[in-house]
């Protein structure tokens, strides 16, 4: 045992992390599928990104996001999905206490960012359909740029904030985590020490980050769908909320799939649903994001196009 481990009464110095499958006939499965899954993310919302970049028509607030967007979607996969395919490769499946803190920490760094991006995408929405008039300057690039590091710093001290939590309780064993990647539920089970002020942190804080914009979002779209039904033409609707749509796709995975993940605390006999809820938060959303946002939008598949074809759009 390490020095700091005994000052914190922990005892554990490594987790033993038991993946999607035990069965080891499945495992080079699991690692090629998701071998597959890890480098189409990758590379869809790479191209995503480079879309943005190249096509003028697409340097607007709504796309400044979406890039952002694509950015922590790659974070996501990456905080968790090489880990896993390293352990299936080496046939280890340990991993240290510091390392599975450390993936915490990013984890919900990533998805807290995430979460306040969503609200600064329906924050645009609602000013480009209902406040048309002072859009530009209400959207201008500084408050962008504001939105953004506002988001990275409250998801920062939310991340920060759990990771020290759980840092301070006791884990003197068991040490298996029924899961492929460090979170806050299975560590919860594995203390050694009550996880009764975590657990209230967690749905308070989880209120605050998650509760709040969420309300915010539902009003954004609320007021989007009131001007929307005023719109006389069929044509001028479709168009406005084929906007929305791919946004709002986006947020009920996200947000359905943190509700299932935390919501049910203390509950041991679902950890086999857990791993498919954090296969959806973790590999499937953002495997998918880069689809939602580019199958009804024309700028955006032209400006794939652009990118795969090798000609840059003339700025």
């Amino acid at each position: 045992m390490d020095p700091e481990s005994r000052t914190n009464g922990t005892t554990i110095t490594e987790f033993i992390l038991l993946g999607l499958v035990e069965t080891p006939g499945l495992q080079p499965v699991v690692f090629v599928v998701f071998l597959f899954a890890y480098l189409v993310t990758i590379g869809g919302n790479l191209s995503i990104l480079a879309a943005i970049l190249v096509e003028p028509k697409l340097h607007t607030p709504m796309y400044f996001f979406l890039g952002n967007l694509s950015v922590l979607d790659v974070g996501c996969i990456t905080v968790t999905v090489p880990s896993m395919l390293a352990r299936l490769l080496s046939h280890k499946r340990t991993v240290p206490y510091r390392a599975c803190l450390t993936q915490l920490f990013f984890f919900h760094l990533l998805a807290g960012v995430d979460c306040f991006l969503l609200t600064a995408m329906a924050y645009d929405r609602f000013l480009a359909i209902c406040r048309p008039l002072t859009y530009s300057t209400r959207m201008s690039q500084t408050v962008q740029r504001i939105l953004v590091v506002v988001s990275w710093a409250l998801a920062f001290t939310n991340a920060l904030t759990h990771t020290v939590a759980i840092a301070t309780l006791n884990f003197c064993g068991p040490n298996v985590i029924n899961h492929f990647y460090c979170d806050l539920p299975q560590l919860f089970q594995l203390s050694c020490s009550s996880t009764q002020l975590n657990e209230l942190l967690l749905f308070a804080v989880g209120f605050i980050m998650a509760g709040t914009p969420l309300a915010l979002i539902i009003t954004s779209y609320a007021h989007v769908a009131a001007a929307v039904l005023r719109i006389r033409s069929a044509e001028g609707r479709k168009k406005a909320f084929s906007t929305c749509g791919s946004h709002l796709t986006v947020v009920g995975i996200f947000y359905g799939t943190g509700v299932f993940s935390y919501m049910r605390l203390g509950s041991v006999e679902a950890s086999d649903k857990d791993k498919g809820i954090g296969i959806l938060n973790t590999v499937i959303s953002p495997m998918l994001n880069p689809l939602i946002y580019s199958l009804r939008n024309p700028d955006v598949q032209g400006a794939l196009r652009q990118v795969l074809t090798g000609k840059r759009a003339l700025a």
